[in-house]
């Protein structure tokens, strides 16, 4: 008998009517024969209503508290499901992330898992019961709780998948799969029956919002197969798998964008060894996680350094830059909130030159300037103004023709 993971969102258990349909799934999968390990989000937008809570009492709340907030809400959820499954005479028990020893660092807002201690779901699994976990939610070695992130229920899910050699994590959401694109925008977007790991990586990280990219991450390091599927239809989503299983492979897999990240742009740095390095370490040292980065050419022995950070990381990474640019004698400093990064992704782009003259060539078609541009051997992204965003993806997904099946390369041509 295999275990299945399955990892059900907020708006899979936005309801009552909801939870009983997930419990409904939860059952049947049970009774095919599995062991059934359940992850589950709050209820919701209950994340949020907490957050804006948070925000009334103070408007930068200290994160240690935050956490403590946030993990409430799972707790819900967990225990409202078990209920539902076990009103349809399953044998269910909840937990939550500190309960089944996941523990994590230090980072509140933003954990990292360093262990799970499995044997508590695994001795219910021998009795018999469906587990449900709180997703989202971890435990330092010093027993304080912390949260993994926005999305982090995926990463609680793919760890779990991994440390009990799941046949197969489930991630239902209410979308059908990944698409080539937010199909929000683009109606015709085309549901992608596979996609590699690196592929996913990529899309995870350039604003793909159906998965989160920690717990991608996971799921390639431990080779975790993982399955995007709708909690609403039975129909099969997206195999999430190693690339090198793939026969074929798409030049061109999706375009995702993201409206979350910000420019920043100190002015005038003096142009010498070591100035990069003091800049980007200072903002590691405050866990500020830089995207995109440019350095203008040297003019009389200055230049400017941007790079992009998401806006949730602003502040933190301003009041760092500040303290940088007077250490520096540097002229000053800029932010700048209303960009959005597009970007196209495909393992095919290794062995297809031209797509990046295509895809800059039908944004100069629509007058749309590009500010930045990051490239990797399966990537390309461009920072535009925010107000074009959705122009921007509808075009080039219309360039690339990706409402249909692209063509195709074999693995290794």
């Amino acid at each position: 008998m295999g275990i299945i993971v399955q990892k059900y969102g907020g708006t899979s258990v936005a309801n009552v009517e909801r939870i009983r349909g997930v419990a409904k799934r939860v059952v049947k999968t049970k009774e095919d024969g599995n062991s059934v390990v359940v992850v589950v989000s709050a209820l919701g937008e209950t994340t949020d209503e907490l957050l804006r809570l948070a925000h009334q009492i103070s408007p930068h709340p200290p994160e240690r508290e935050l956490d403590m907030l946030l993990a409430t809400g799972e707790q819900v959820s967990v225990a409202l499901l078990a209920m539902a499954i076990q009103a349809l005479g399953h044998d269910a028990i909840s937990f939550t992330g500190p309960q089944v020893g996941i523990v994590t660092d230090a980072v509140h807002t933003k954990a990292k898992i360093i262990d799970i201690k499995s044997e508590r779901i695994l001795d219910e699994i021998e009795r018999g019961r469906i587990v449900i976990v709180a997703g989202f939610q971890g435990v330092t070695v010093d027993q304080d709780i912390t949260t993994l992130g926005r999305g982090g229920s995926d990463t609680t899910a793919v760890a779990l998948a991994a440390k009990l050699k799941a046949d197969v994590c489930e991630i239902y959401t209410d979308v059908g799969g990944v698409h080539s694109a937010d199909p929000k925008i683009v109606s015709d977007a085309r549901k992608l029956p596979i996609i590699s790991y690196d592929e996913m990586l990529e899309m995870s990280a350039t604003g793909a919002k159906v998965m989160q990219l920690r717990a991608v991450e996971y799921g390639k390091n431990y080779g975790v197969l993982i399955h995007v599927r709708s909690s609403f239809s039975d129909e099969p989503g997206t195999l999430i798998k190693e690339g090198e299983e793939m026969l074929e492979r798409p030049i061109i897999s999706g375009i995702t964008y993201d409206v979350g990240e910000a420019k920043v742009t100190i002015l005038d740095v003096p142009d010498r060894p070591g100035v990069a390095a003091g800049v980007f370490r200072a903002l590691a040292d405050a866990n500020v996680n830089v995207d995109m980065i440019i350095q203008n050419v040297s003019e009389k022995g200055y230049t400017d350094i941007s790079f992009t950070v998401a806006k949730e990381d602003l502040r933190r990474a301003s009041e760092v830059m500040k303290r940088i640019v007077s250490e520096l004698g540097a002229r000053g400093l800029t932010c700048d909130e209303e960009i959005a990064k597009v970007s196209l992704i495909g393992a095919g782009m290794k062995t297809h030159p031209g797509v990046a003259a295509d895809m800059f060539g039908v944004l100069a078609e629509k007058n749309i300037n590009i500010e930045m541009i990051s490239t990797s051997s399966i990537k390309i992204s461009c920072v535009i103004r925010a107000r074009e965003v959705e122009r921007a993806v509808r075009a080039v997904h219309e360039k690339f023709d990706l409402s249909k099946e692209q063509v195709k390369q074999v693995a290794g041509d």
